[in-house]
């Protein structure tokens, strides 16, 4: 276990730039989700999914919820892999 992660199979990388500085570029709705999500997303990949669900769905509403079921399914996928099929956060969402 290094730092605070804990034990966790998801992917690791190193922040280049000011984190900070990235958080207060977002969108205001991406900077609300993100500062309430679970898992620690990059400044940067949160606007980019949203970006993305947002022109599929031209709905901010309908984005920041498809948000979170990409943030469910990495919990699910991460449960799995960590600590095994029976855990209730691994059944929660399709990996």
């Amino acid at each position: 276990m290094s730092g605070n992660r804990g034990n966790t199979s998801l992917k690791k990388k190193r922040r280049s730039g000011d984190p900070m500085r990235e958080f207060d570029r977002l969108s205001p709705e991406v900077r609300a989700w993100l500062a309430s999500a679970i898992l620690p997303w990059r400044p940067k990949s949160a606007q980019r999914a949203f970006d993305r669900a947002y022109s599929r769905t031209q709905d901010t509403d309908q984005a920041l919820s498809e948000l979170d079921r990409m943030q469910e399914k990495l919990i699910a996928r991460d449960a799995r892999e960590i600590w095994g099929e029976g855990h209730p956060s691994a059944t929660q969402a399709n990996a």
